[in-house]
This record gives structure tokens, C-alpha cells and sequence, in this order.
């Protein structure tokens, strides 16, 4: 594994994690599942997006409920990692095959600055800037990471805020 940057246990780091759904009561799991992230010993939410529902992206099945999570952290990114597969397998995540529809999806996006290739994490998420369903909700609780030029780029990817 190859990781550059700083992850002292007295640090605080500011994580950005994406979650969908769809199966099931996507809205019900995808707001249980931020509550269930703030509520962990070495997390604290920091802000929470509106939810957004998308059509799948290079996936199948039903539209998906998305949303964006920021999350102040002072575990490492492996146990971040560790946890959010935690709560997917709590609400029934199964992994049948390469995107396949899932009742809860948690991605961990960006962990600080952090920079890292290993087998099991790669950060920042490889396909991050290229999906509407995490750049929109992204964009409303840290504009200062997605510019108008990588909200243009997936322009074409249907994307609405849930009312």
C-alpha cells in the first residue's frame, strides 16, 4: 500500500462519504445510515446534503436516493473503510455482482488529503468526479471542491433533489 499523509489517532480529519440506495425504502436507509454514521465513536457529522434521487450510473435497477456526508473523523481510513461496510451489511447489502442494485451503498470519497493505492482502498474515490450523484450533493455542503467545469461534465446524468 502506498499512502501519503498524516493519520496520527489525535488527528482530525474531515471525510466525505457518498451513500445510496435502491431497493427497498432507499430514503428510510440512506437517512438511518447518516444517523448511524454520526452516531459512531470517532465520527462526527459535520454536514449532511439534501437527498437527491438519480437514475443508476453504469449500474442496473431502480432510481437510486443519494446523498453526501461530511464527516469530522479521528479514525484511520482503513477503520472508516471497516465501518461503512459495517452499516452497508446491517442494512442488507449484498454483493451479487458488479453493481448490481443494493439497499445501501456507502463510499468513502475523499479522507483529508489523503492519497492512497492499496488493493482494498483507493482515495480519493477513482471515480468521484465523474458522477453526478456524488458531485450535485457534494456541491451543497462543500462548494469549494466541484467547480462549475466538473458539474458541466456530468451534465448528462439525470440527478434531482428528492422533495
Amino acid at each position: 500500500m502506498s499512502a501519503k499523509g498524516s493519520f496520527r489517532p489525535d488527528t482530525v480529519v474531515t471525510a466525505y462519504v457518498a451513500l445510496g440506495s435502491n431497493l427497498g425504502d432507499s430514503k428510510a436507509i440512506v437517512l438511518a445510515a447518516i444517523k448511524e454514521l454520526g452516531e459512531r465513536p470517532g465520527l462526527c457529522l459535520a454536514a449532511q446534503s439534501p437527498l437527491f434521487t438519480s437514475k443508476p450510473h453504469e449500474a442496473t435497477g431502480g432510481d437510486y436516493v443519494n446523498a453526501v456526508v461530511a464527516l469530522e473523523c479521528s479514525l484511520n481510513p482503513v477503520e472508516l473503510l471497516d465501518l461503512t461496510q459495517e452499516i452497508e451489511q446491517s442494512h442488507g447489502r449484498e454483493r451479487s455482482f458488479v453493481n448490481a442494485p443494493r439497499t445501501l451503498d456507502l463510499d468513502l470519497i475523499l479522507f483529508g488529503d489523503a492519497q492512497i493505492q492499496s488493493p482494498r482502498l483507493v482515495l480519493p474515490h477513482p471515480r468521484w468526479a465523474e458522477r453526478a450523484f456524488v458531485l450535485k450533493p457534494l456541491s451543497t455542503i462543500a462548494p469549494h471542491l466541484v467547480s462549475e467545469e466538473m458539474l458541466r461534465a456530468v451534465s448528462d446524468q439525470p440527478i434531482a433533489l428528492l422533495v
